[in-house]
């Protein structure tokens, strides 16, 4: 099998056939990127009603023992051959191009025009959790007891994981490997942000710092600490996340919806400052409750207008990823 070159070895394994197709991975892995950049959003929704949530989980779980063991004897290119590396390639390379080009960016947002950006993420999550529902409205009544049980039962914990306050943790190696285990467990469940759960263990900023400044300091081996973190739990979770798509598919989607509808909680744009704190020399909100706002500006009409703009986005996008799949 070593006797392939490379260029055997990439397309002759399971993926897209063509180079368009690789072009469109890319586009959704740049999406998914977005989105984990933003405490509150999941890349896990993102790839999720693009319509790549599944073959994401199948690539991701074919980087098995044996595949590693085949990279650790230099067998590399036996190694890509098994491996989707057409599914998982451009699709990483999507995610690290917008975490790396857009961090600033996000954080410039968030922090200068925090409402309007909020809205437009209502929006866009609103519509995903329309459009998990029809999935799983397709096969399975989604008004059936036991799925506005499951339902229900992610509501509450997408609630509850919202509603934690950002705490102050250690800043040593070991704990930068587990908020990687943990982030990325987070970061592949549509509904649950990766970002949110680094913000809560109080790393969200101390990483993202790393992130817009990879070669300062220590900040590289930040990264790669986190990063081996984030590898071991992507390679455990999404097997476990697979076998329950393969098996337990209704009760699964039930409960991602649940948790699609939990964490609207933390995206409504209008919130009241309740209790709030100071935490290594920066504001930390500790209790706040979501409010109308009760007048009809032109600034909160463009937050509402916002909201709409996501809404229909995203319907496009999954109209568009369907029709692509129904014509492919």
């Amino acid at each position: 099998m070593e006797k392939l070159t490379w260029k055997e070895a990439f397309w002759g394994g399971p993926g897209p056939s063509r180079k368009r197709e690789l072009i469109i991975l890319y586009f959704k892995g740049f999406l998914m990127g977005i989105a984990d950049l933003i405490p509150g959003v999941s890349g896990g929704t993102i790839a999720f009603i693009t319509g790549i949530y599944e073959d994401l989980l199948n690539a991701i779980a074919t980087v098995n023992k044996e595949v590693i063991f085949k990279i650790l004897k230099f067998q590399w290119k036996t190694a890509a051959h098994e491996m989707h590396l057409k599914i998982l390639l451009p699709i990483l390379a999507g995610i690290l191009t917008a975490i790396f080009s857009l961090a600033k960016l996000m954080h410039f947002l968030l922090n200068n025009y925090p409402i309007p950006t909020w809205g437009l993420f209502f929006g866009l999550i609103t519509a995903s959790i329309l459009i998990v529902g029809k999935d799983l409205d397709k096969t399975h009544k989604i008004h059936s007891p036991g799925n506005i049980a499951w339902i229900v039962m992610g509501a509450l914990v997408g609630y509850a994981l919202v509603s934690l306050i950002p705490v102050h943790t250690p800043e040593n190696y070991f704990f930068i490997f587990l908020c990687g285990v943990i982030g990325i467990t987070a970061m592949i469940l549509p509904g649950l942000s990766g970002s949110f759960i680094l913000l809560i263990l109080g790393k969200y900023e101390f990483i993202t710092g790393a992130v817009k400044d990879p070669f300062s300091g220590s900040n590289l081996i930040i990264l790669l600490v986190f990063a081996c973190g984030s590898v071991t739990g992507l390679l455990g979770f999404s097997k476990i996340l697979n076998y329950l798509l393969k098996h337990f598919r209704k009760n699964t989607l039930a409960f991602l919806i649940g948790l699609l509808i939990g964490t609207l909680k933390k995206l409504w744009p209008w919130k009241e400052v309740l209790e709030s704190t100071v935490i290594r020399g920066k504001m930390r909100v500790l209790r706040e409750q979501n409010i109308f706002p009760t007048d009809m500006s032109l600034d909160t009409l463009f937050v509402f207008g916002i909201m709409v703009l996501g809404f229909i986005s995203i319907i496009i996008m999954e109209y568009s990823s369907k029709h692509k799949r129904v014509s492919g």
